[in-house]
């Protein structure tokens, strides 16, 4: 399953006394976790991306069933999560949370909870207008499945019944993992008119049509599908900087699609195996992956006996810089900071997040400045100042 803790930006204050130097911009990282463990929910920290250093003790705790995926609002008021539970979980049933984030000390409260719609949902994205969340319940267990759900959305930040619930066909090539749906990510499209959904037990993304109106709770219809190799399991959509170009990571292949991009259409350019020179027997599953903010780069998680991160260079075609190991087990999502300077890790399988000295030049990652522990660390996310 898919799977970011949330960073928020502040501006600090520059001292009074002209003597005494400027202070760094301090930030505030959310981390998103699973609970089944230690873990209380979201954490909160402060973080010095001058440094690249987060505080050893969280400002806030957010008590929260396994809010694997956080996801935050335009102004940034808002903070989303889905609570991945489902059977044996603390909910028998996949949840999506809202909470409202203090303007002055970036303070998180609850606003409410409600059903996804699904089991284990693992991603989330906002229609452009707020109006909706769509989650992608991942559904584990192949009754009754992976499903897209639409909640809609009041403007307090309150969350609603799922409206709408879309079901794929899986394609049973894999039988163990592709025996029903398992949608795992939902991305707008950069024309804000096509909703995207990654579905690895069906080895297709799936099409939405984004068409809200006055008084509907029901902004999405089917606008066909882009068939990915069978067995590759399609897992998370990014597109580019410039809207034009779209990558796709196939979790069970370990893949990396490129497309075209154009009026709701993927059309497949290239196909990367993301697998080292010295495989052997290892087995490796492509994951998360970001754009730098600059869109020079690329940057691709594969998780295997030594997960890595793939350093690719954009342009006319992508062109591999770098393949860097990263320690620790479980690598589940990345994030690079808002300086640039380093890229943070969260490893799920051995409760840390890693700070990674990262340069913008060449977009290489070098050495590990810090290894934080955190209980089963999922996602990572940096909110800036107004």
């Amino acid at each position: 399953m898919f799977k970011p803790f949330a960073l928020l930006l502040s501006i600090s204050s520059l001292s009074a006394c002209t003597t005494s130097p400027a202070m760094p911009n301090p930030y505030d990282l959310l981390i998103g976790s699973y609970t089944q463990g230690a873990s209380q929910g979201i954490y909160r920290y402060r973080y010095d991306a001058k440094t690249g250093r987060i505080k050893d003790q969280p400002e806030q705790v957010i008590s929260a069933d396994n809010p694997s995926f956080l996801l935050l609002s335009k102004d940034q008021s808002r903070l989303f999560s889905v609570n991945e539970n489902g059977p044996g979980q603390a909910a028998d049933i996949g949840q999506a949370s809202s909470f409202s984030i203090e303007s002055n000390n970036h303070r998180i409260t609850p606003i409410n909870r409600v059903d996804s719609g699904g089991d284990e949902p693992t991603h989330a994205s906002l229609s452009p207008d707020e109006r909706f969340m769509f989650v992608a319940n991942y559904a584990v267990q192949p009754d009754p499945g992976g499903s897209l759900s639409v909640l809609p959305l009041s403007p307090d930040g309150t969350l609603h019944a799922p409206s709408q619930r879309f079901n794929h066909s899986p394609s049973h090539v894999n039988k163990e993992r592709q025996a029903s749906s398992h949608v795992h990510a939902v991305v707008m499209s950069p024309d804000q008119e096509y909703l995207f959904a990654c579905d690895l037990g069906a080895d297709q993304v799936f099409a939405y049509r984004y068409n809200p109106r006055s008084g509907s709770n029901k902004p999405l219809s089917p606008a066909g599908s882009t068939a990915l190799p069978p067995g590759s399991g399609p897992r998370h959509l990014l597109f580019s900087a410039d809207g034009k170009r779209a990558y796709l990571t196939l979790e069970l292949s370990n893949q990396l699609a490129v497309f075209d991009y154009a009026q709701g259409t993927l059309s497949q350019q290239q196909l990367i195996d993301l697998n080292p020179p010295d495989i052997g027997t290892a087995v490796y599953a492509a994951g998360a992956l970001h754009n730098s903010a600059d869109g020079r780069f690329l940057y691709v998680a594969t998780r295997g006996p030594v997960s890595q991160i793939l350093v690719f260079a954009t342009g006319t075609s992508l062109e591999l810089v770098q393949r860097h190991a990263v320690e620790g087990k479980e690598l589940r999502e990345f994030s690079i900071d808002p300086s640039g300077n380093q890229l943070l890790v969260a490893n799920q399988g051995s409760n840390e997040v890693l700070v990674i000295a990262r340069d913008p030049l060449s977009g290489k990652l070098g050495e590990t400045r810090q290894r934080l522990q955190v209980g089963n660390p999922s996602d990572l996310v940096f909110i800036g100042a107004d």
